[in-house]
């Protein structure tokens, strides 16, 4: 069955072959480059075009046409070689743009059959070179990401982009490309040879915009989140991307694009009607917005994706903001080393000092008021899509808990707390992760991470840690079907008893609390064995042979103040769950101190790595897979003095004791 992939959506390879199969409604170009771990491309060569040598491993694109196919040996790349990435560019002479055309459809495919994962490019409006898909490599393994990322500017912008110089870039852009013929289509080879050469000091121009519709990428070691955390999500490490910025233009001051990437309209064309639940708003005013205007099958797709939009929208906002000040600095400096470089006219400077001072003021004011229009247009978003979230994205103090029901089927993510900016700190992004979880989490409760953990008591944080744990773990009780979700607790000391009252209290742990080093061991085996019966299982192809006894549900396994507790022997099945635990159901939720596990040295260290580290107080560890900016992530827990928790701990307990024969 195929994977049918959302931005951002990541899909595990499990064959090495794989062949690109792309579907559009007009001739496109389809091209395939060979990257780092960083996602740069190492020169011409990399790349694998129409009508040249492809690099190892890669088949050359045909031609522009509305079908590709052309087959990828992930086993025969270049050692360096980390990912692959697949785009779509319009050729000379065809569509303006891919708002112009159907959306394209680009699929991951076993050679001769049927296909893995496919992708179906929405959203694509002014942009004229998309970064389609991505095959990236993961502790050994390859997988496939829907990246949708288009560039308005084209395949020069996309190469430099992909870490090209601007020069090279439009160089290698111009040979794929070639020259068209009269009527609009691609020139083949003997063609373009007796074709009339450009008069010197000319060259061929093309549309101008700023970076369209993107999705993300995977996370940098200041994690970038897999949110809509996606997660939101997700592995992976991106290349630099652009800000957009305003250029130094001759003749005039600069002009920068700030419209939102989703909300970009050309002049030729009107609007698209608003949802009709929608009001239109008045003329020159973006509509009113709705919840669940974005594209999706069910209202909890289509929610997850416009989370997704508005985190992307905030990053680029700001980012064009935070670019433009930036080149209002360096111009400023560059005109005053100007007016100060010559001793003779420092006292004449004066009035160009001045005047450049009052430039630089000028563009920033132009910024912020962009900014701020873009501000209020997302938060006018958020105040109507947070209250209209199902219980899985919302926050505990949403209304939603209150009826809450347990559903009859699994969420497609969870909400772990929210992520904001410094330019507008009230505005919260719900930070998603997509469920199954496909990486556990790591609730670091030690107090060297950040300012705000060393300025709280250790008592506090560690509680607060704990608290937060219990949180994660009954909103994955109450958001999946009765007996759909098992979770299991390792408290070696006892220490996190006061928190894990909720859970205990209401009788929905899979076990009491594993305590001593005897609890610990027993736990991890017992996990450990399922782990490896299901492997066993679903490579022979009979997982309805697995023994009865065993317990089919997902399985969460929260261990407190790791690493007391464990021996070698161990912490060795930890980290063995904290692997192979997330494919076959089995997932990690790791409270603990990094420095109390220095013992241990490197040993350790892919264990961290495997997890998504959270902090129970503010912190700027997270980091878009866009632009990279350092998001402030904040824990969300149940209101003080509420008893929503102790509520939806009741309502699975109940569920369950119903659903038994």
């Amino acid at each position: 069955m195929t994977a049918e992939l959302v931005r951002g959506q990541n899909h595990p390879l499990h064959r090495s072959r794989v062949e690109i199969r792309v579907t559009a409604g007009a001739p496109v170009l389809a091209l395939a480059a060979v990257c780092d771990a960083e996602g740069r491309i190492g020169g011409p060569g990399a790349l694998a075009r129409p009508g040249s040598s492809a690099p190892p491993g890669l088949q050359a694109p045909g031609p522009a046409a509305g079908e590709h196919r052309f087959t990828v040996d992930l086993g025969a790349v270049g050692p360096g070689t980390d990912q692959v990435k697949v785009a779509l560019v319009l050729p000379p002479g065809g569509p303006a743009r891919f708002g112009a055309i159907p959306a394209p459809y680009v699929a991951v495919a076993a050679p001769e059959g049927d296909a893995l994962a496919g992708y179906a490019l929405t959203g694509l409006d002014p942009e004229t070179a998309v970064v389609a898909l991505e095959l990236y490599r993961r502790q050994g393994a390859w997988k496939v990401r829907a990246v949708g990322q288009g560039y308005a500017d084209g395949l020069a912008a996309l190469l430099a982009d992909a870490g090209l110089s601007a020069p090279a870039a439009a160089e290698l852009a111009s040979a794929v490309a070639g020259p068209a013929a009269a009527d609009g289509r691609a020139l083949t080879p003997v063609q373009a040879a007796a074709a009339p050469t450009p008069p010197q000091g000319l060259t061929p121009t093309g549309p101008t915009g700023s970076t369209g519709s993107t999705g993300p990428t995977g996370r940098p070691d200041a994690e970038s989140v897999a949110v809509p955390v996606t997660g939101i999500p997700y592995p992976g490490t991106p290349g630099p991307a652009p800000a957009a910025g305003p250029a130094d233009t001759a003749g005039g001051p600069p002009t920068v694009d700030y419209v939102h990437p989703r909300r970009r309209r050309t002049t030729d064309e009107p609007p698209e009607p608003a949802p009709a639940a929608a009001a239109p708003g008045r003329p020159g005013e973006p509509p009113t917005p709705v919840a669940g205007d974005a594209s999706g099958w069910s209202m909890d797709e289509r929610l997850y994706n416009q989370v997704w939009g508005m985190f992307e929208d905030l990053a680029r906002t700001v980012a064009a903001y935070r670019s433009a000040c930036d080149f209002a600095d360096s111009r400023l400096d560059r005109e005053l080393d100007q007016a100060l470089s010559d001793p003779r006219d420092r006292a004449a400077g004066a009035p160009a000092q001045a005047a450049a001072r009052a430039r630089r003021e000028e563009l920033v004011a132009q910024a912020k008021a962009a900014l701020d229009r873009d501000l209020a247009q997302l938060a006018a978003e958020s105040d109507v899509v947070e209250p209209a979230l199902p219980a899985a994205y919302a926050r505990w103090s949403n209304p939603v808990w209150q009826g809450h029901a347990l559903p009859e089927e699994a969420p497609m993510a969870l909400r772990l707390g929210d992520l904001h900016l410094p330019e507008r700190p009230g505005l919260r992004i719900p930070m998603l992760v997509r469920v199954p979880l496909e990486r556990g989490l790591w609730i670091d409760n030690g107090r060297t991470g950040s300012e705000a953990a060393m300025a709280t008591d250790t008592d506090r944080l560690r509680k607060a840690a704990m608290d937060m744990a219990v949180a994660h773990a009954a909103r994955l009780l109450a958001v999946h079907p009765a007996g759909r979700f098992s979770v299991h607790v390792i408290d070696a000391a006892g220490a996190g008893a006061a928190s894990l009252g909720p859970l205990v209290h209401a009788g929905v742990l899979a076990a009491p609390p594993a305590a001593g080093a005897a609890g610990v061991s027993e736990t991890l085996a017992r996990l450990t064995r399922r782990v490896d019966l299901v492997q066993m299982a679903l490579r022979a192809g009979a997982p309805e042979e697995l023994p009865p006894d065993l317990d089919t549900a997902e399985q969460l396994l929260i261990v407190h103040d790791f690493p007391h507790g464990f021996d070698d022997r161990a912490v060795t099945r930890l980290r063995y769950l904290a692997d192979e635990g997330p494919a076959v159901g089995v997932h990690l939720l790791l409270v603990a101190d990094r420095d109390e596990a220095s013992a241990y040295g490197p040993l350790l260290d892919p264990l961290w790595r495997s997890l998504m580290r959270l902090t129970p107080v503010p912190d700027d560890h997270l980091a878009d897979p866009w632009v990279s900016h350092h998001w402030t992530f904040e824990p969300d827990l149940p209101p003080p003095g509420s008893l929503v928790l102790e509520e939806a701990l009741q309502r699975v307990a109940t569920a369950r004791r119903h659903a038994r024969p």
